[in-house]
Protein backbone atom coordinates (compact mmCIF):
# COMPACT_ATOMS: atom_id res chain seq x y z
CA UNK A 1 0.00 0.00 0.00
CA UNK A 2 1.00 3.66 -0.51
CA UNK A 3 -0.10 6.83 1.22
CA UNK A 4 -0.02 10.47 1.30
CA UNK A 5 -0.06 10.78 4.64
CA UNK A 6 1.00 8.67 8.19
CA UNK A 7 0.75 8.73 11.29
CA UNK A 8 -1.91 11.43 12.09
CA UNK A 9 -3.37 13.05 13.49
CA UNK A 10 -0.22 14.75 13.05
CA UNK A 11 1.49 15.97 10.66
CA UNK A 12 1.28 19.48 12.42
CA UNK A 13 3.46 21.30 9.61
CA UNK A 14 0.49 20.68 6.97
CA UNK A 15 -1.91 23.51 6.76
CA UNK A 16 -6.08 22.64 7.03
CA UNK A 17 -6.81 22.93 3.52
CA UNK A 18 -4.11 20.02 2.84
CA UNK A 19 -5.19 17.57 5.63
CA UNK A 20 -8.52 18.52 4.35
CA UNK A 21 -7.94 16.70 1.22
CA UNK A 22 -4.61 14.48 2.07
CA UNK A 23 -5.14 13.48 5.57
CA UNK A 24 -6.05 9.75 6.14
CA UNK A 25 -5.34 8.90 3.20
CA UNK A 26 -4.04 4.56 2.18
CA UNK A 27 -3.59 3.07 -1.25
CA UNK A 28 -4.53 -0.16 -1.97
CA UNK A 29 -2.74 -2.58 -4.02
CA UNK A 30 -4.54 -0.86 -6.98
CA UNK A 31 -2.74 2.68 -5.75
CA UNK A 32 -5.99 4.28 -6.71
CA UNK A 33 -5.88 8.55 -6.20
CA UNK A 34 -9.27 8.76 -4.90
CA UNK A 35 -9.80 7.15 -1.43
CA UNK A 36 -11.20 3.81 -1.69
CA UNK A 37 -14.64 2.87 -1.14
CA UNK A 38 -14.60 -0.39 0.74
CA UNK A 39 -18.20 -1.92 0.43
CA UNK A 40 -17.85 -5.37 2.93
CA UNK A 41 -19.04 -6.29 5.98
CA UNK A 42 -16.11 -8.35 7.07
CA UNK A 43 -12.69 -8.76 6.42
CA UNK A 44 -10.66 -12.28 5.56
CA UNK A 45 -7.38 -13.32 7.50
CA UNK A 46 -4.75 -14.78 5.93
CA UNK A 47 -4.82 -18.25 8.75
CA UNK A 48 -6.45 -19.39 11.86
CA UNK A 49 -3.83 -17.54 14.00
CA UNK A 50 -4.16 -13.98 12.67
CA UNK A 51 -7.98 -14.30 13.09
CA UNK A 52 -7.16 -15.00 16.77
CA UNK A 53 -5.06 -11.99 16.73
CA UNK A 54 -7.30 -9.43 15.05
CA UNK A 55 -10.41 -10.56 17.39
CA UNK A 56 -7.92 -10.28 20.10
CA UNK A 57 -6.60 -7.00 19.65
CA UNK A 58 -2.96 -8.36 19.53
CA UNK A 59 -3.09 -7.26 15.47
CA UNK A 60 -3.46 -4.08 14.27
CA UNK A 61 -5.76 -4.49 11.08
CA UNK A 62 -9.80 -4.66 9.75
CA UNK A 63 -12.09 -7.48 11.34
CA UNK A 64 -15.70 -6.26 11.32
CA UNK A 65 -17.38 -3.11 9.23
CA UNK A 66 -19.50 -2.39 12.39
CA UNK A 67 -15.85 -1.39 13.79
CA UNK A 68 -13.14 -1.17 11.74
CA UNK A 69 -13.50 -0.19 7.78
CA UNK A 70 -10.30 1.26 5.78
CA UNK A 71 -13.30 4.21 4.30
CA UNK A 72 -14.35 4.93 8.05
CA UNK A 73 -10.74 4.98 9.57
CA UNK A 74 -9.73 7.73 6.18
CA UNK A 75 -13.11 9.81 7.55
CA UNK A 76 -11.95 9.21 11.22
CA UNK A 77 -7.91 9.83 10.89
CA UNK A 78 -8.90 13.25 8.26
CA UNK A 79 -11.49 14.93 11.17
CA UNK A 80 -9.19 14.35 13.86
CA UNK A 81 -6.58 16.19 11.71
CA UNK A 82 -8.35 18.56 11.34
CA UNK A 83 -9.99 19.28 14.95
CA UNK A 84 -6.50 18.96 15.99
CA UNK A 85 -7.27 16.13 17.99
CA UNK A 86 -5.58 12.84 19.13
CA UNK A 87 -8.51 10.26 17.61
CA UNK A 88 -12.18 10.09 15.98
CA UNK A 89 -14.74 7.64 16.32
CA UNK A 90 -17.21 7.78 14.10
CA UNK A 91 -21.08 7.44 14.86
CA UNK A 92 -24.23 6.77 12.63
CA UNK A 93 -25.63 10.14 13.32
CA UNK A 94 -24.63 13.42 15.24
CA UNK A 95 -27.22 12.10 18.32
CA UNK A 96 -25.66 8.98 18.23
CA UNK A 97 -22.55 10.78 18.69
CA UNK A 98 -23.50 12.49 21.92
CA UNK A 99 -25.06 8.80 22.97
CA UNK A 100 -21.90 7.19 22.46
CA UNK A 101 -20.12 9.59 24.58
CA UNK A 102 -22.52 9.59 27.37
CA UNK A 103 -22.72 5.70 27.15
CA UNK A 104 -19.19 5.72 27.14
CA UNK A 105 -17.81 7.86 30.31
CA UNK A 106 -20.69 7.97 32.21
CA UNK A 107 -22.98 5.44 34.76
CA UNK A 108 -25.46 5.19 37.17
CA UNK A 109 -25.44 8.29 39.23
CA UNK A 110 -23.41 10.35 37.42
CA UNK A 111 -24.64 14.26 36.78
CA UNK A 112 -24.43 16.64 33.43
CA UNK A 113 -23.94 20.15 33.17
CA UNK A 114 -25.61 21.12 29.66
CA UNK A 115 -26.69 24.38 28.28
CA UNK A 116 -30.07 25.14 27.87
CA UNK A 117 -29.43 25.90 24.38
CA UNK A 118 -29.46 22.41 22.57
CA UNK A 119 -30.36 20.86 20.21
CA UNK A 120 -34.13 19.51 20.92
CA UNK A 121 -33.36 15.81 20.11
CA UNK A 122 -29.94 16.42 22.66
CA UNK A 123 -32.45 18.02 25.18
CA UNK A 124 -34.59 15.17 25.16
CA UNK A 125 -31.89 12.35 25.53
CA UNK A 126 -30.65 14.29 28.25
CA UNK A 127 -34.07 15.07 30.10
CA UNK A 128 -35.82 12.06 29.21
CA UNK A 129 -34.44 9.19 28.14
CA UNK A 130 -30.70 9.35 30.40
CA UNK A 131 -32.64 9.58 33.78
CA UNK A 132 -34.00 6.23 33.19
CA UNK A 133 -30.28 5.05 34.03
CA UNK A 134 -29.95 7.00 37.03
CA UNK A 135 -28.10 9.83 35.02
CA UNK A 136 -29.18 13.46 35.97
CA UNK A 137 -29.13 16.66 34.07
CA UNK A 138 -29.27 20.19 35.04
CA UNK A 139 -29.55 23.06 32.19
CA UNK A 140 -28.02 26.08 32.33
CA UNK A 141 -28.24 29.83 30.81
CA UNK A 142 -25.57 28.83 28.42
CA UNK A 143 -23.53 32.51 28.84
CA UNK A 144 -24.13 32.51 32.52
CA UNK A 145 -20.62 31.12 34.40
CA UNK A 146 -21.91 31.82 37.80
CA UNK A 147 -25.02 29.45 37.11
CA UNK A 148 -22.68 27.07 35.71
CA UNK A 149 -20.56 27.00 38.86
CA UNK A 150 -23.28 26.56 40.88
CA UNK A 151 -24.95 23.46 38.87
CA UNK A 152 -21.81 22.08 39.85
CA UNK A 153 -22.20 18.43 42.03
CA UNK A 154 -19.79 16.05 43.49
CA UNK A 155 -21.06 13.72 40.62
CA UNK A 156 -20.66 15.93 37.97
CA UNK A 157 -18.55 14.42 35.14
CA UNK A 158 -19.62 15.81 31.91
CA UNK A 159 -19.99 19.27 30.39
CA UNK A 160 -21.98 19.98 27.32
CA UNK A 161 -22.94 22.99 25.13
CA UNK A 162 -23.24 23.99 21.34
CA UNK A 163 -22.11 27.18 20.48
CA UNK A 164 -23.15 28.89 18.39
CA UNK A 165 -26.07 27.24 19.71
CA UNK A 166 -29.52 25.93 18.06
CA UNK A 167 -31.06 28.02 17.09
CA UNK A 168 -30.05 31.11 18.88
CA UNK A 169 -26.45 30.90 17.91
CA UNK A 170 -25.34 31.87 21.40
CA UNK A 171 -22.26 31.94 21.98
CA UNK A 172 -20.43 30.14 25.00
CA UNK A 173 -16.99 30.98 26.71
CA UNK A 174 -15.28 27.62 25.73
CA UNK A 175 -12.48 28.37 27.93
CA UNK A 176 -13.99 29.56 30.51
CA UNK A 177 -16.60 26.74 30.99
CA UNK A 178 -13.63 24.50 30.19
CA UNK A 179 -11.79 25.74 33.46
CA UNK A 180 -15.04 25.35 35.56
CA UNK A 181 -15.78 22.20 34.12
CA UNK A 182 -11.46 21.16 35.02
CA UNK A 183 -11.79 22.28 38.25
CA UNK A 184 -14.75 19.75 39.16
CA UNK A 185 -12.84 16.86 37.68
CA UNK A 186 -15.31 16.89 34.63
CA UNK A 187 -14.69 16.89 31.12
CA UNK A 188 -16.36 19.40 28.41
CA UNK A 189 -17.79 18.27 24.96
CA UNK A 190 -18.55 20.82 22.71
CA UNK A 191 -20.80 20.37 19.82
CA UNK A 192 -18.94 22.26 17.04
CA UNK A 193 -21.62 21.42 14.24
CA UNK A 194 -22.42 24.93 13.82
CA UNK A 195 -18.94 26.06 13.08
CA UNK A 196 -17.22 22.74 12.22
CA UNK A 197 -13.28 22.58 11.69
CA UNK A 198 -13.66 25.36 9.28
CA UNK A 199 -14.44 27.82 11.59
CA UNK A 200 -13.51 27.06 15.24
CA UNK A 201 -11.26 24.59 16.89
CA UNK A 202 -12.81 24.02 20.64
CA UNK A 203 -9.84 21.43 21.66
CA UNK A 204 -7.66 24.54 21.11
CA UNK A 205 -9.81 26.20 23.64
CA UNK A 206 -10.16 23.93 26.14
CA UNK A 207 -12.19 21.83 25.32
CA UNK A 208 -11.62 17.97 25.84
CA UNK A 209 -13.77 16.21 23.20
CA UNK A 210 -15.91 17.79 20.19
CA UNK A 211 -19.08 15.98 18.82
CA UNK A 212 -20.23 16.48 14.80
CA UNK A 213 -23.55 16.05 13.47
CA UNK A 214 -21.46 15.38 10.29
CA UNK A 215 -24.61 15.48 8.48
CA UNK A 216 -24.38 18.62 8.23
CA UNK A 217 -21.90 21.01 7.33
CA UNK A 218 -19.03 17.96 6.94
CA UNK A 219 -21.19 16.50 4.35
CA UNK A 220 -22.30 19.86 3.25
CA UNK A 221 -25.14 18.74 0.74
CA UNK A 222 -27.79 16.92 2.36
CA UNK A 223 -26.94 13.63 1.21
CA UNK A 224 -25.95 11.94 3.92
CA UNK A 225 -26.46 10.87 7.73
CA UNK A 226 -22.93 10.99 10.40
CA UNK A 227 -21.66 11.94 13.61
CA UNK A 228 -18.27 11.89 15.26
CA UNK A 229 -16.58 12.23 18.33
CA UNK A 230 -12.83 13.80 18.17
CA UNK A 231 -10.63 14.12 21.35
CA UNK A 232 -7.86 12.33 23.17
CA UNK A 233 -7.49 8.60 22.48
CA UNK A 234 -8.21 7.99 26.29
CA UNK A 235 -11.68 9.10 25.85
CA UNK A 236 -12.25 8.34 22.45
CA UNK A 237 -10.83 4.34 23.38
CA UNK A 238 -14.16 4.50 25.74
CA UNK A 239 -16.11 5.44 22.96
CA UNK A 240 -14.52 3.10 20.85
CA UNK A 241 -15.56 -0.18 23.51
CA UNK A 242 -19.19 1.11 22.89
CA UNK A 243 -19.76 1.32 19.36
CA UNK A 244 -17.86 -1.78 18.96
CA UNK A 245 -20.69 -3.72 21.46
CA UNK A 246 -23.85 -1.25 20.59
CA UNK A 247 -22.88 -0.89 16.92
CA UNK A 248 -24.09 2.59 16.45
CA UNK A 249 -21.88 2.76 13.52
CA UNK A 250 -21.32 4.65 10.44
CA UNK A 251 -21.66 3.13 7.21
CA UNK A 252 -18.64 3.16 4.79
CA UNK A 253 -20.70 4.27 1.94
CA UNK A 254 -21.69 7.76 4.21
CA UNK A 255 -18.08 7.35 5.55
CA UNK A 256 -16.81 7.77 1.50
CA UNK A 257 -19.53 10.60 1.06
CA UNK A 258 -18.31 12.75 4.17
CA UNK A 259 -14.78 12.22 3.17
CA UNK A 260 -15.10 14.20 -0.15
CA UNK A 261 -17.49 16.75 1.58
CA UNK A 262 -14.61 17.38 4.09
CA UNK A 263 -12.29 18.38 0.90
CA UNK A 264 -14.89 21.65 0.18
CA UNK A 265 -15.61 21.88 3.61
CA UNK A 266 -13.23 25.54 4.36
CA UNK A 267 -14.65 26.70 0.67
CA UNK A 268 -18.43 26.40 1.48
CA UNK A 269 -18.27 27.54 4.95
CA UNK A 270 -16.31 31.13 3.84
CA UNK A 271 -18.89 31.52 0.90
CA UNK A 272 -21.81 30.20 3.22
CA UNK A 273 -20.62 32.37 6.37
CA UNK A 274 -20.50 35.28 3.91
CA UNK A 275 -23.77 35.05 2.69
CA UNK A 276 -25.13 34.62 5.88
CA UNK A 277 -23.85 37.93 6.68
CA UNK A 278 -25.00 39.81 3.92
CA UNK A 279 -28.54 38.37 4.64
CA UNK A 280 -28.28 39.09 8.37
CA UNK A 281 -27.68 43.16 7.65
CA UNK A 282 -30.65 42.48 5.02
CA UNK A 283 -33.07 41.49 7.93
CA UNK A 284 -32.06 43.88 10.43
CA UNK A 285 -33.17 46.56 8.27
CA UNK A 286 -36.77 44.61 7.89
CA UNK A 287 -39.68 46.54 10.13
CA UNK A 288 -41.21 43.49 9.93
CA UNK A 289 -38.29 41.50 11.80
CA UNK A 290 -37.86 42.54 15.86
CA UNK A 291 -34.46 41.01 16.08
CA UNK A 292 -31.89 39.31 14.19
CA UNK A 293 -29.28 36.85 15.94
CA UNK A 294 -26.17 36.51 13.98
CA UNK A 295 -22.64 36.31 15.70
CA UNK A 296 -21.14 37.80 12.87
CA UNK A 297 -23.44 41.44 13.45
CA UNK A 298 -22.23 43.74 15.84
CA UNK A 299 -25.47 43.72 17.43
CA UNK A 300 -25.06 40.00 18.75
CA UNK A 301 -24.24 40.21 22.55
CA UNK A 302 -21.39 37.94 22.32
CA UNK A 303 -20.40 39.24 18.87
CA UNK A 304 -16.77 40.10 20.36
CA UNK A 305 -16.30 36.41 22.37
CA UNK A 306 -17.51 34.59 18.92
CA UNK A 307 -15.18 36.76 16.67
CA UNK A 308 -12.43 35.78 18.88
CA UNK A 309 -13.40 32.04 18.92
CA UNK A 310 -14.33 31.26 15.75
CA UNK A 311 -13.16 32.68 12.34
CA UNK A 312 -16.10 33.95 10.82
CA UNK A 313 -19.68 33.89 11.73
CA UNK A 314 -21.33 30.89 10.45
CA UNK A 315 -23.81 30.24 7.90
CA UNK A 316 -26.87 30.25 10.28
CA UNK A 317 -29.38 33.11 11.01
CA UNK A 318 -32.05 33.08 13.08
CA UNK A 319 -34.77 36.26 13.70
CA UNK A 320 -37.81 37.36 15.12
CA UNK A 321 -40.89 38.74 13.41
CA UNK A 322 -43.66 40.47 14.92
CA UNK A 323 -46.97 38.69 15.01
CA UNK A 324 -46.08 34.67 16.57
CA UNK A 325 -46.59 31.59 14.34
CA UNK A 326 -48.68 32.84 12.32
CA UNK A 327 -46.47 35.38 11.38
CA UNK A 328 -43.89 33.18 11.23
CA UNK A 329 -45.28 30.36 9.02
CA UNK A 330 -46.37 33.04 6.74
CA UNK A 331 -42.75 33.87 6.10
CA UNK A 332 -42.34 29.84 5.54
CA UNK A 333 -45.01 29.86 3.48
CA UNK A 334 -44.39 32.47 0.85
CA UNK A 335 -40.91 30.92 0.21
CA UNK A 336 -40.36 29.84 -3.67
CA UNK A 337 -36.67 29.03 -3.40
CA UNK A 338 -35.50 28.39 0.19
CA UNK A 339 -36.15 24.76 1.32
CA UNK A 340 -38.35 24.13 4.12
CA UNK A 341 -36.96 21.58 6.45
CA UNK A 342 -35.46 20.80 9.96
CA UNK A 343 -31.67 20.08 8.59
CA UNK A 344 -29.16 22.98 8.20
CA UNK A 345 -25.42 22.50 6.89
CA UNK A 346 -26.61 21.92 2.97
CA UNK A 347 -25.85 23.83 -0.29
CA UNK A 348 -29.22 24.86 -0.27
CA UNK A 349 -30.66 27.32 2.10
CA UNK A 350 -33.10 26.17 4.88
CA UNK A 351 -35.49 27.75 7.22
CA UNK A 352 -37.49 26.28 9.89
CA UNK A 353 -39.45 27.23 12.62
CA UNK A 354 -37.72 25.79 15.64
CA UNK A 355 -40.99 26.16 18.38
CA UNK A 356 -42.99 23.80 15.82
CA UNK A 357 -40.34 21.41 14.22
CA UNK A 358 -36.76 21.17 16.05
CA UNK A 359 -37.57 21.95 19.12
CA UNK A 360 -41.42 21.11 18.77
CA UNK A 361 -41.10 18.19 21.67
CA UNK A 362 -39.74 19.99 24.58
CA UNK A 363 -41.69 21.18 26.99
CA UNK A 364 -43.16 25.02 26.81
CA UNK A 365 -41.33 25.98 29.80
CA UNK A 366 -38.12 24.29 28.29
CA UNK A 367 -38.23 26.59 25.31
CA UNK A 368 -39.31 29.25 26.87
CA UNK A 369 -36.38 29.01 29.38
CA UNK A 370 -33.96 28.65 26.01
CA UNK A 371 -35.34 31.68 24.74
CA UNK A 372 -37.48 30.16 21.79
CA UNK A 373 -40.53 32.24 20.71
CA UNK A 374 -43.08 31.50 18.89
CA UNK A 375 -42.01 34.28 16.19
CA UNK A 376 -38.32 33.08 15.62
CA UNK A 377 -37.09 31.46 12.39
CA UNK A 378 -33.73 30.08 11.47
CA UNK A 379 -32.32 30.19 8.35
CA UNK A 380 -28.83 28.45 7.42
CA UNK A 381 -27.76 30.21 4.59
CA UNK A 382 -26.90 27.96 1.18
CA UNK A 383 -25.01 28.73 -1.70
CA UNK A 384 -27.55 30.35 -3.59
CA UNK A 385 -27.19 34.36 -4.77
CA UNK A 386 -27.95 35.98 -2.40
CA UNK A 387 -30.29 38.67 -3.37
CA UNK A 388 -32.49 35.84 -4.43
CA UNK A 389 -32.88 34.59 -0.91
CA UNK A 390 -33.45 38.02 -0.03
CA UNK A 391 -36.41 38.56 -2.39
CA UNK A 392 -37.72 35.00 -1.53
CA UNK A 393 -38.03 35.79 2.52
CA UNK A 394 -39.32 39.18 1.23
CA UNK A 395 -42.55 37.96 0.18
CA UNK A 396 -43.36 36.59 3.59
CA UNK A 397 -41.80 39.86 5.43
CA UNK A 398 -43.53 42.16 3.26
CA UNK A 399 -41.18 43.78 1.94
Amino acid sequence: MSNDIRGLPGAPALAPDTLAVRAGIERSQFNEHSEALYLTSSFVFDNAAQAAARFGDREEGNVYSRFSNPTVTALQTRLAALEGGESCIATASGMAAILSLVMAVLKAGDHIVASNGLFGSTVQLFANQLSKFAIDTTFVPATDLAAWRAAVRPSSKLFFVETPSNPLTEIVDIAAVAAIAHEAGAILAVDNCFCSPALQRPLRLGADIVIHSATKYLDGQGRVLGGAVVGTRRITGEVFRFLRNAGPALSPFNAWVILKGLETLRLRMEAQSENALRLANWLEGQPAVSRVLYPGLPSHPRHELAMRQQRRGGAVVSFEVEGGREAAWRVIDATRIISITGNLGDTKTTITHPASTTHGRITPEARAAAGITEGLLRIAAGLEAVEDIQADLARGLGG
